[in-house]
């Protein structure tokens, strides 16, 4: 039994998109496997807290051409300032990756810079940066409990699962940061995300170092370090709202290649004609897994609280179950499970058969700087052939009231992207272009009543419609990029999208607070940097 690669009709609507799981495909996991399989190498250059928390640090990782440094300067800030807004002006902790060793001159440098955040002005030799803020009740507890000679509850800390969260990590040339380009090419920052990866990799060791070295200056020679088992179940938390949301709008080919690397790394398993006895009880562990994990997948959503209920079910059942080849399961779990089941399933899969899915994970960059052009010698009969076939999902839309219920805006305010209400809110002069189907509906009816020749001619007379022209082109070449649902209707559910994002970030624990913003987890039970080695590398998460 052989299966095709799905269709972007059956796979990019949100439901599912919304039900992606991280997978060994996810660029946290691609970094960590790089580090290990190259023996990368972590030194604690500098570590410089005082007795009240206050202090800087140097976290260097030495690869097999290059060293990256995290410079992280820890403060002491009032709880009135404590906010995960972006607007914020002031953090627990503040951060860059340097591309590098920086020398005490650079350390200064970016002392005066790096707390400003927004505000700062960096150099290309910078990376990334980002600001964290403590969990303050659990921080308190466990600084307490070490302090004093014991260890905090394992309760309390799966409880909330971090220690700090970031709430933002910058990189591609924002605040004078390296351009993307310019490090594109070095082969362990090719695949996405790599350097804010590795960002966020470091912070949490900082996290880890800080907590010990504050529960050592608060209590003194009975102070106990956090168990090693404890620290490893704590990831680095994140709390992401709308923000995200207009980044798989905005690059539509990039998300392209990272579905149809997924998905092609799917079919060619799907192919093989049978389980392997290694495959199989890989793909059984990871079910196994699973459900030993899902009680750490709390949520106070009803929307979550439902998904992760089915999805316990399901891995019950996919845990009765055996099967004779990849397609047979995989079409089993299309016929009898949850969208929940079916996606995490696929990871099971693509873990069962590491050096197919390592070798697609390669694949999921592009270079978007190419492209750009629109071809216009196309007819006006070719480009509404090419609606009909990658936009019928947005014809069946009428775009009445209902269907165009909401604005993408971006605040004055909070510097943030926000979805208004139309019929209640002025908002609509402000509306950003993200609702690409209502887009295409309207560029197919002025195809329709245009006696233009070709594109060219068209686009003359309808400028308007150029961005709609270009993305239909794209969508040809790169049928994955558009998500087949409305985008602005009054059913939209934002966090569908920002956890198909994450989940490619190789974020876990998703737990929404409204339809709009979630707190997530990132490379908890992942070995730190001072433990990292091949073997530990793959097996976590």
């Amino acid at each position: 039994m052989t299966l095709a690669l799905r269709t972007p009709d059956r796979l990019m609507r949100l439901n599912r998109l919304g039900s992606f799981h991280p997978s060994r495909m996810s660029f946290m996991h691609q970094l960590l496997r790089r580090m290990g399989r190259e023996d990368w190498r972590y030194e604690r250059r500098l570590f410089d807290i005082n007795s009240q928390g206050v202090g800087r640090a140097v976290l260097t990782m030495h690869g097999p051409q290059r060293s990256y440094s995290l410079v992280a300067f820890a403060h002491d800030l009032p709880d009135e300032l404590r906010s995960d807004r972006v607007i914020a002006q002031a953090w627990d902790a503040t951060f860059c990756l340097y591309d590098g060793i920086p020398s005490e001159e650079d350390i200064s440098r970016l002392e005066t810079q790096v707390p400003g955040q927004e505000t700062a002005r960096l150099t290309p030799r910078e990376l990334c940066l980002s600001r964290a803020n403590r969990s303050v009740r659990l921080w308190d507890s466990v600084v307490e409990a070490l302090s004093q000679g014991r260890q905090p509850e394992a309760e309390e800390l799966a409880e909330v699962g971090y220690l700090m969260r970031t709430t933002a990590v910058y990189g591609s040339g924002k605040f004078g940061l390296c351009d993307r380009f310019l490090i594109a090419d070095r082969e362990e920052l090719n695949s996405p995300f790599q350097a804010e990866m590795l960002t966020v990799f470091l912070i949490r060791q900082f996290v880890r170092d800080l907590i010990n070295t504050c529960a050592r200056n608060r209590g003194g020679d009975a102070a106990v370090e956090l168990d090693s088992n404890l620290a490893q179940s704590l990831g680095i938390g994140n709390s992401t709202g709308l923000g995200m949301a207009p980044f798989l709008l905005n690059h539509p080919r990039l998300m392209h290649r990272w579905i149809a690397s997924r998905e092609s790394a799917l079919e060619e398993i799907c192919n093989e004609d049978q389980f392997s006895d290694f495959a199989l009880k890989r793909a059984q562990n990871r079910v196994a897994e699973g459900l030993a994990n899902l009680p750490r997948w709390r949520s106070v959503h009803p929307y979550q609280i439902e998904r992760v209920a089915q999805l316990q079910a399901d891995l019950r059942a996919l845990a009765e179950m055996t099967f004779d080849s990849p397609a047979q399961s995989l079409d089993w779990v299309e016929t009898h499970l949850s969208d929940e089941g079916c996606e995490y399933w696929v990871t099971c899969l693509l873990e069962a058969y590491p050096e197919i899915s390592d070798r697609w994970a390669q694949e999921m960059s592009i270079d978007e700087s190419v492209g750009f052009e629109i071809d216009g010698r196309w007819s006006l009969h070719q480009a509404l052939e090419a609606i009909e076939e990658h936009f019928s999902w947005a014809l069946e839309c009428q775009w009445t009231d209902a269907d165009i219920a909401r604005v993408w805006y971006v605040s004055q305010e909070k510097l943030e992207p926000r979805l208004g209400e139309r019929a209640e809110e002025p908002v609509e002069e402000f509306e950003q272009p993200l609702a690409p189907g209502r887009d295409m509906a309207a560029l197919k009816c002025a195809l329709v009543e245009s006696n233009a020749i070709n594109l060219a001619t068209f686009l003359r007379q309808y400028p308007e419609h150029r961005h709609a022209v270009r993305r239909l082109q794209w969508a040809c070449r790169f049928p994955f990029g558009e998500i087949h649902d409305n985008t602005i209707s009054a059913q939209l559910k934002p966090i569908d999208m920002l956890r198909l994002k994450l989940s490619f970030f190789g974020a876990n624990y998703f737990d929404p607070r409204s339809d709009r913003w979630l707190r997530i987890c990132m490379f908890a039970d992942a070995p730190y940097a001072d433990q990292l080695k091949q073997d530990n590398a793959e097996a976590w998460g």
